[in-house]
């Protein structure tokens, strides 16, 4: 019971030491590796509307995407507000297949469509809004012109599936008004 008490003492008075600490600005953010904020601590509003370029961070094909999954994207240049950054360029953002299609036989084309979600700034996130749509090249005359020719083994050729390809770039728009701190 009284090793109990010791420890219960000694946890709260670190606690109190490092609430303290951290309150009269003893430990700097070069200290703690965390980023600083802009002078005396304040943040500055992303406005709805404002445009974040965006690339995709991997190959993307309807082929393999099944809906739902989630899509990993990078920021393609510093997003700021007025001069100051509030989001450095290759920092994660991230969406999902909100739809796709096979490509199928009779020539149809594939079909992939992402839903741009949020962006990852810092220990913030700015969620995003937009969407993007690709099909893949449909070869429908072809079929037919082989069905003429060859009876029905023309019916087996196929279309090409929808691909995003590594650093496609995409433009998203912030959902709502966002406070963050600006980087250095």
């Amino acid at each position: 019971m009284e090793f109990r008490n010791k420890l219960f003492v000694r946890r709260l008075i670190a606690s109190l030491l490092v609430t303290f600490a951290l309150s009269d600005g003893v430990w700097s953010a070069g200290q703690t590796g965390a980023r600083q904020t802009s002078p005396a601590g304040h943040t500055l509003l992303l406005k709805e509307g404002t445009e974040v370029k965006l690339k995709m961070r991997d190959k993307l094909t309807s082929k393999t995407a099944v809906e739902g999954d989630p899509v990993n994207l990078i920021l393609d240049q510093d997003l700021k507000v007025g001069e100051a950054t509030v989001a450095r360029a290759g920092s994660v953002a991230v969406g999902t297949v909100s739809h796709t299609h096979k490509a199928g036989m009779l020539g149809r084309a594939g079909d992939l469509g992402l839903s741009l979600e949020y962006l990852k700034a810092d220990d913030s996130t700015v969620r995003l809004r937009g969407t993007k749509g690709k099909q893949g090249q449909g070869k429908e005359a072809t079929a037919v012109a082989l069905t003429v020719l060859f009876g029905p083994i023309g019916l087996i050729k196929r279309g090409r599936n929808a691909e995003f390809q590594e650093e496609t770039p995409l433009v998203a728009y912030v959902d709502q008004d966002t406070e963050l701190p600006a980087v250095r």
